[in-house]
């Protein structure tokens, strides 16, 4: 689900952003957290995937590896 909301007072803005910061969390974890504390509502956060778990990933295929080689190799004959 998705909100939108407007008119955040600016006390409650400097609270959650200070709270991200020592927390490093992003600011919209922080305000479900606050939003599901203040209201008694336990929230669990659903595993999120990042980037990095693709790094290196790539350079484990062979067929990929020869492919992207191929794709550097210079033509001399179009560069005169």
């Amino acid at each position: 689900m998705q909100y939108t909301l407007r008119n955040i007072p600016k006390e409650l803005d400097s609270a959650l952003r200070r709270r991200a910061r020592r927390e490093k969390k992003t600011l919209t974890q922080v305000a479900i957290e606050a939003m599901s504390e203040g209201l008694g509502v336990p929230v669990e956060w659903a595993p999120r995937r990042s980037v990095r778990d693709l790094l290196g990933a790539r350079g484990q295929d062979p067929e990929l590896k020869a492919a992207l080689e191929a794709q550097r190799q210079i033509d001399p004959e179009l560069w005169r």
